[in-house]
């Protein structure tokens, strides 16, 4: 017989990772290409006072910069008159000895440079209020970063236009032992990938099966006819599905509803274990038993989904509403008719052959699919009922579909701007608010806000003895305020680093769109280690 020469096959072609996709492996684990996307399309303007005193924030805004130049925003600007001094050589690490007596701005903005190539930095060294006024000054820039102290004329004109323009704005302070920083956010935020905790957004949909996972049920026949082999593999979701049956049968069409019934049911799902099985137990029984409390339950629909749907810009889509209004209303819609969410399709790890675990795995995948060609088809008609050209992207749909029990919108509905520019105002809502707060300040962090508010700019419009009578926390205020006078306006490096990286943490987080930001007011004491969040 001839000897048949061996057929050429094609290897497949290996797809290495770019440089840039190493470069930036580790963040584009936590926020994804679309997020490194929306980084690099980013534009951040840091705002320094035009106050000679002290260094002002100036380390912090610049150490904020360093943490968001290193993954590679793409464009920052530094507006800072001040000339470069012996107090900012003690305290800034991007500034040398040669930098002495140079525009600080343009020192701190080679230095930041250098940092990565990929980042391009731009600078300001005009007093505020010769550069500010000027039409579309402000208009390349996406996040604004505030260093205290600023006087209130232009902080009021910056605070305005970021609310006009929704665009997120954060003003730092940093004074001595003391740190906080202030979110302004625009009326509505809505973030779609708010990056829960992966046990909650499991959607099986257990007391809710559709036809072909019921199919898959079927398939196992009687179970206790299998070989131990095939019962001990059995996928946990079919168990429980099998004996879900086997309980409604037993108590008129019903699912176990209450702790009381879950627990017996849960007995039931064990008690079928082969507890002699020659394979060393039954794994997929116990996780059976285990996933009972946590998935024999309604499909979930988190509070910020109920909330969206109920918002007025989900319900009266208009031209220039945007993709995320134009995809809540979709999914609404199908909610309405279904009484669930669309399906997730993503499944646990669970003991289980690789053929059975594959093949529930693409039941799970399909019906996903199927649900967001079905909000597809929504949008599809939103769109052309508002005459709209151009179409929503069905990446956008995907995700939004894949994370709608999670999805959330922060809200500004008063417009309220920073709270330093609302005590210079003597707003009265946000006395009310401190009262309010001093009664459930256990880590005793509101002093130092009422500090850092109290010097180097105009004073609050009020005495300490207003807000509280409690003897404690007037002595804490006194002191914090003693120590904010102490400083002066400096600040320590150490705090200052700090406050940049949670500053840059949270720049991220509103530059991105994912994950959820602080909403309001973070207070950090360096003496003691604590932060406490604050929403006045």
């Amino acid at each position: 017989m001839a000897d048949i020469a061996p057929r050429e096959v094609t290897p497949p072609i290996i797809q290495v990772p770019s440089a840039k996709e190493k470069k930036y492996d580790r963040q584009l684990r936590l926020w994804a290409a679309s997020g490194q996307r929306a980084l690099e399309e980013s534009h951040v303007l840091l705002v320094i006072g035009d106050d000679k005193a002290g260094s002002n924030s100036s380390v912090a805004g610049v150490e904020t910069l360093k943490n968001l130049v290193l993954p590679s925003i793409g464009n920052f600007t530094i507006a800072d008159s001040s000339i470069v001094t012996e107090a900012d050589l003690g305290v800034n690490f991007f500034l040398d000895p040669q930098s002495l007596h140079k525009s600080r701005a343009e020192e701190a903005t080679r230095f930041l440079s250098e940092l990565n190539p990929d980042v391009t930095g731009h600078s300001i060294t005009l007093p505020l209020s010769e550069w500010l006024p000027v039409q579309d000054s402000l208009k390349p820039f996406n996040l604004i970063l505030l260093a205290a102290p600023i006087p209130q004329e232009p902080l009021q004109r910056l605070a305005s236009y970021a609310l006009k323009s929704s665009i997120p704005l954060i003003y730092l302070q940093s004074a001595g032992f003391y740190a906080s920083f202030s979110i302004q956010l625009p009326s509505v935020f809505p973030i779609v990938d708010t990056h829960p905790d992966p046990e909650t957004t499991q959607d099986l949909r257990l007391l809710a099966p559709w036809p072909e996972l019921d199919a898959a049920v079927d398939s196992l026949g009687d179970i206790t006819l299998l070989s131990d082999h095939d019962h001990g593999h059995i996928p946990y979701i079919l168990l429980l599905l099998y004996h879900l049956r086997e309980w409604k049968n037993s108590q008129d069409g019903t699912y176990p509803s209450d702790y009381k019934q879950k627990s017996a049911f849960r007995d039931l799902v064990r008690s079928a274990a082969r507890t002699a099985n020659p394979e060393g137990g039954e794994e997929n029984y116990d996780e059976a038993a285990a996933a009972v409390l946590k998935t024999i339950a309604p499909p979930p629909i988190g509070s910020g989904c109920k909330e969206l749907f109920s918002m007025e810009q989900t319900n009266n889509l208009h031209p220039d509403s945007s993709n995320f209004w134009i995809i809540a209303n979709a999914v609404k819609t199908f909610y309405e008719k279904h009484t669930v969410l669309p399906l997730p399709g993503t499944l646990p790890d669970m003991k289980a052959t690789s053929e059975q675990y594959i093949k529930l795995q693409n039941i799970y995948k399909s019906k996903a699919r199927h649900d967001v060609a079905e909000v597809k088809q929504y949008v599809s008609v939103s769109i052309q009922s508002l005459g709209r050209a151009t179409p929503v992207p069905d990446a956008e749909i995907e995700s939004f579909c894949k994370s709608a029990s999670h999805v959330r919108v922060l809200t500004n509905e008063n417009h309220d701007s920073i709270p330093v520019l609302r005590l210079s105002e003597k707003d009265p809502k946000i006395i009310k608010s401190l009262q309010s707060h001093i009664e459930n300040d256990w880590e005793g962090l509101l002093p130092i806000f009422i500090a850092l508010n109290s010097t180097n700019g105009n004073p609050p419009p009020f005495h300490v003895e207003e807000l509280t009578t409690d003897v404690e926390v007037l002595d804490n205020m006194t002191k914090a305020i003693q120590e904010v006078q102490r400083v002066g306006g400096g600040e320590l490096h150490n705090i200052s680093s700090v406050l940049g990286g949670m500053v840059a943490q949270e720049s991220i987080k509103l530059l991105t769109r994912q994950y959820v930001p602080v909403d309001g007011t973070c207070v950090f004491d360096g003496i003691r280690s604590k932060t406490a969040v604050f929403k006045f």
